[in-house]
């Protein structure tokens, strides 16, 4: 059972294994939880920690620890949820928005189950996510990104500050995440390199355009890659580290933090701060928010216009600086 729900992550919804680790921690740690409250339905139980970790057909053993023994999902009601939630926000002091998350894992869980009618009760009826404050998405200033981009597209014979370089510029180019960049492969590409084709969550595809400047990096990327032969293995990941192998997410937020770092950007300097950046620079400059949500690849409009909220702060401060009357009370 828990088994093929990891195997399901990992299969049908093409969630990373570290994405999987910690849905599975979390429902272990809700299986404890219900156990370790002496429930006299679900008993009592210690942590089995990673012994005997399910095993699942992409991940190998060890992903993540089983549910410890004696402990049934059937038997688990809304009122051991509720509990385990005021735990959490109580006696672990967990923010909101952790606590969202664990309930966000064990609502997936026991949303399999009832489609494979394991269980029959609706655990979630009466439960509703925790309020967290609002937090507008940080982004860099278009001026100091310009600047940025400037030094950027100056071609390297370095392999891999030609690499970085185009790490940074499709990023902001394009505003694709990190898993999707670290995916890409060279024929995902148009044949003239101005539209990149990206396999984005749940699998779903969309085009995005790719400006003539960052194309011609990705040219002269792939030139250096043939004329150092990193490639030799056949690999057809777009980047590579030196010996041939596809670039790590570690290695990639690596890299985003020194040069955003190196360029005077404070505050969050993470990959996903670019993808922030190209969404709200497209807004500020009037493009409609429907497109803005197609190139982004959210689901819904609403995961979008957080970023109009950078556009309302950003013409608050407009008016404040420039208005005769702004500053009078």
């Amino acid at each position: 059972m828990f088994e093929d729900y990891l195997t399901y992550l990992l299969v049908e919804k093409r969630y990373s294994p570290l994405t999987v680790r910690a849905y599975g921690d979390d429902i272990r740690q809700f299986a404890l939880f219900c156990l370790r409250a002496g429930d006299p339905e679900t008993g009592s139980a210690e942590d089995s920690g990673s012994e005997g970790a399910a095993e699942t057909p992409l991940s190998g053993p060890r992903l993540v620890g089983p549910l410890p023994e004696g402990f049934d999902p059937a038997r688990a009601r809304g009122d051991d949820l509720r509990a385990w939630i005021m735990y959490l926000t109580g006696e672990k002091k967990l923010s909101a928005r952790s606590v969202n998350r664990k309930i966000s894992s064990v609502k997936s869980f026991y949303r399999f189950l009832r489609k494979r009618k394991i269980v029959d009760r609706d655990l979630f009826a009466r439960i509703t996510a925790l309020k967290t404050p609002s937090r507008l998405p940080s982004f860099v200033e278009e001026s100091r990104m310009n600047s940025l981009v400037d030094e950027l597209l100056d071609p390297s014979d370095d392999f891999l500050a030609q690499r970085d370089a185009l790490v940074i510029l499709l990023l902001y180019a394009t505003g694709i995440r990190l898993a999707e960049l670290l995916s890409l492969r060279i024929d995902d590409f148009s044949d003239d390199f101005d539209i990149l084709k990206i396999k984005g969550k749940g699998d779903k595809e969309r085009i995005v355009p790719v400006v003539g400047p960052v194309a011609a990096l990705v040219r002269r990327h792939l030139e250096l890659i043939r004329a150092e032969n990193v490639c030799e293995s056949g690999n057809n990941c777009l980047f590579l580290t030196r010996d041939g192998k596809p670039m790590s997410r570690t290695e990639a937020y690596r890299v985003v933090h020194g040069v955003l770092r190196e360029a005077g950007v404070q505050g969050k300097s993470s990959p996903h701060v670019l993808r922030h950046t190209f969404a709200t620079h497209l807004l500020n400059r009037g493009t409609d928010i429907r497109v803005i949500q197609e190139l982004l690849g959210h689901a819904s409009l609403e995961a979008t216009q957080i970023y109009t909220h950078n556009s309302i702060e950003a013409l608050k401060q407009a008016y404040k600086q420039a208005h005769p009357r702004a500053k009078k009370r």
